[in-house]
């Protein structure tokens, strides 16, 4: 809608991570400086945490972008309500190999073989674990046996964890003392500050092809940070909709006030109207 208005090529807001829209702020910086260490140990788990929407898949997406593809093979699970079976069945599914109807003894010699032969490729095996925070303990247990695969120098499969803060107190748990001890890299990842929320939206609109219009106010961007926090995603979805009211409403200037107008419609959208009609357990019913 508001792309041909203002001259865009891409949709610099949306939602869905994507590396070209990487922006380097202390945090990520830092985040990727931790990252690349543990990879070039060869060795582990690498674990990420920080808050919904801080950019972690972003930032991992931006590592594995990086990688010599002839010299890594990744994979990446999404859907981690998973129990231990599930979660073997998940990671070799991840990586093309036979899950239906497999029984445990089956994925793990699947699962081994082709790590064996990755590595006489000469190739590294990584996976991804996204939502780690959602991971049973047992799950949790059977990755850990997963970095058993080795040679006798080395790992056969390294693996990322990214999850919400909460998952930190699920490492600190009695059980996990083992994997722990696998662990070689983690850092958490924290919000943006106030001038970086200024740096972020810059960045997106001019990869997106911004060539000024619209002008966005500095008060602008104050109220931005302010309602946001600084979460990444959460900056997405308020930009997005400050540009389709521009859009609308052939602006193109945006200030506080305009931002102001969008922050109460989308509180509006989630605050439900009440039924004075209802009863009771029908009013009990309707919450979100």
């Amino acid at each position: 809608m508001y792309l041909s208005y203002y001259g865009l090529k891409i949709k610099p807001f949306q939602l869905k991570p994507d590396p070209s829209f990487f922006f380097s702020s202390k945090g990520h910086k830092r985040a990727m400086a931790y990252l690349e260490y543990g990879l070039s140990q060869e060795d582990g788990f690498i674990i990420v945490t920080g808050e919904v929407g801080a950019g972690k898949t972003t930032l991992m997406r931006h590592l594995f972008q990086r990688l010599e593809k002839d010299q890594f093979i990744a994979a990446q699970l999404v859907n981690t309500h998973l129990e231990a079976d599930d979660i073997l069945r998940m990671v070799a599914a991840a990586f093309g190999l036979p899950h239906l109807n497999a029984t445990k003894a089956t994925l793990l010699l699947e699962i081994e073989q082709f790590l064996r032969q990755s590595d006489k490729q000469g190739k590294r095996v990584l996976l991804l674990v996204d939502e780690a925070q959602n991971l049973s303990t047992s799950a949790l247990e059977e990755l850990r046996m997963l970095s058993n695969f080795q040679t006798d120098d080395k790992l056969l499969l390294q693996t990322f964890l990214l999850g919400q803060p909460e998952f930190r107190k699920t490492l600190l748990g009695s059980g996990m003392q083992q994997l722990r001890q696998r662990v070689i890299a983690t850092y958490h990842l924290g919000p943006l500050d106030a001038t970086e929320t200024k740096s972020y939206i810059e960045h997106r609109l001019i990869t997106a092809g911004w060539s000024g219009d619209p002008l966005i106010r500095d008060d602008a961007f104050d109220a931005i940070y302010s309602f946001t926090g600084g979460i990444p995603r959460k900056i997405n979805t308020l930009c997005d909709r400050l540009l389709i009211m521009g859009c609308l409403e052939e602006l193109h200037t945006i200030g506080q006030e305009e931002v102001n107008v969008v922050i109460q419609d989308i509180q509006q959208e989630f605050d439900l109207p009440v039924n004075t009609d209802l009863g009771p357990d029908e009013l009990n019913t309707h919450t979100v």
